[in-house]
């Protein structure tokens, strides 16, 4: 089942599926920074606001605003 960030709770496991199609402009940024299809994450902390969200993939953390975290298709695992 696809989802996004937004709907995940902190300490929650997903996997990147692919982008929106909206956020072409996010894409290239999001792949330069490990973000592709079949990378699992978990998320590890949101912000007091909610944004940015923060998630730890590949042994390092990331933060993301939630502007770009609305470009990823996600499955929760």
């Amino acid at each position: 089942m696809m989802t996004s960030l937004k709907m995940l709770a902190t300490g929650d496991s997903g996997r990147i599926v692919g982008f929106d199609q909206a956020g072409g402009a996010y894409r290239k940024k999001l792949l330069a920074m490990g973000l592709t299809p079949g990378t699992e994450f978990t998320i590890t902390r949101f912000a007091p606001m909610g944004d940015p969200v923060e998630i730890k993939l590949r042994g390092f953390s990331l933060s993301l605003r939630k502007n770009e975290a609305s470009v990823l298709m996600i499955e929760k695992l």
